[in-house]
């Protein structure tokens, strides 16, 4: 593969526009390698931030990712889920890397440049549609650590997104009292119950606090934020119980949650938890590493194998459709991927 070499890159170059772009693709370095992409994820949540230009302008893409590093800001090429087959092999790379499946916290493109050490390659029983989750595994992992769920206790989690979907998969392991999904969305609600929610309410219902703490037989003792919206994290405090824990995993960005904190939250004792994925609590860190995490995260997607999350399929020339498919009616859709032709270039 000489230069002149080109690729295919999805930016976001305005609010609510996409478009590929054609842009030259290095040759791989010493320890490094090319690989095709098959198939990547669009994060709803995170992805469309961008999208919508509701991000903080501070902040960097993701500054514990390399490929994501730089600041944000329109052209922004973005993504973070990407699945390929290696295709050529820099020096000293060993030749039984040529040909493998590998995972890599990419941006959405054809073709990408990698050391190895930035690459995870794909257990024997995960297929790529099951491994572009992996992002939002390793989340519903940190999610449950930072929340420390209790045998018997009541949880509740608003949102059942991807990320609110495997959490819910994962807490269905746990011996709790009861474990309600809070989601408007009736196709969300129908995988909530399949991966393991005891009872589902529609928070756009009369009553639905209410209706949750009878689901969840009185005050919740753990609730996950997941939904990305501010108005949530208030009805999350109303049904909190006395020294009960809130684990906001949203990320609002430039959107304001108006919270009422001058009622029973004063002498309530709850806690509200920030959770994020990029970090390790601090309480973990002397046994927990990003490699161990990430371990089990791939065990947790072989276990569960939750590629019937993928409702939507598009090439990535149609990416654009896909954005608007989000944007527009989010509530059709769960995970959404992009695909690519995986020939050699």
């Amino acid at each position: 593969m000489g230069t002149g070499v080109k690729r295919q890159a999805l930016y976001f170059t305005a609010p609510h526009q996409v478009a590929l772009r054609e842009e030259a693709l290095p040759p791989p370095g010493v320890g490094e390698v090319t690989v095709a992409t098959l198939v990547s994820g669009i994060s709803a949540g995170t992805e469309m931030l961008f999208y919508r230009d509701e991000v903080p302008p501070e902040l960097a893409a993701d500054a514990t990712i390399a490929a994501l590093s730089g600041p944000t800001g329109y052209p922004l090429k973005y993504g973070y889920a990407a699945v390929g087959r290696v295709i050529q092999l820099g020096s000293g790379v060993d030749r039984g890397w040529l040909g493998r499946l590998v995972f890599a916290f990419q941006p959405h493109q054809s073709h990408f440049v990698a050391p190895l050490a930035e690459l995870q390659p794909l257990p024997a029983e995960v297929n790529p549609e099951t491994a572009v989750l992996l992002p939002n595994m390793e989340t519903a992992i940190s999610l449950l650590m930072d929340g420390q769920p209790l045998i018997g206790e009541r949880v509740a989690l608003f949102g059942q997104g991807v990320v609110g979907l495997l959490t819910t998969a994962l807490l269905a392991g746990y011996p709790l009292a009861s474990l309600t999904a809070v989601e408007p969305a009736e196709k969300r609600q129908a995988l909530a119950r399949r991966v393991g929610a005891t009872a589902v309410i529609n928070p756009t219902t009369p009553d639905s606090l209410g209706q949750l703490q009878a689901a969840l037989g009185g005050p919740a003792d753990l609730i996950y934020e997941l939904s990305g919206n501010p108005q949530a994290l208030d009805q999350a405090i109303a049904a909190t119980g006395f020294d009960g824990r809130i684990v906001i995993g949203s990320w609002y960005g430039q959107k304001q949650a108006a919270l009422n904190l001058g009622g029973p939250f004063h002498r309530s004792h709850i806690r509200l938890i920030s959770s994020q994925v990029s970090q390790i609590n601090p309480r973990w860190r002397g046994r927990w590493t990003h490699t161990r995490r990430l371990d089990w995260a791939w065990e947790m997607l072989r276990r569960l194998r939750p590629s019937f999350l993928v409702t939507h399929r598009f090439t990535l020339a149609q990416a654009p459709q896909a954005y608007q498919l989000l944007d527009e009616s989010g509530d059709t859709a769960v995970q959404v991927i992009l695909t690519y032709t995986s020939s050699p270039i």
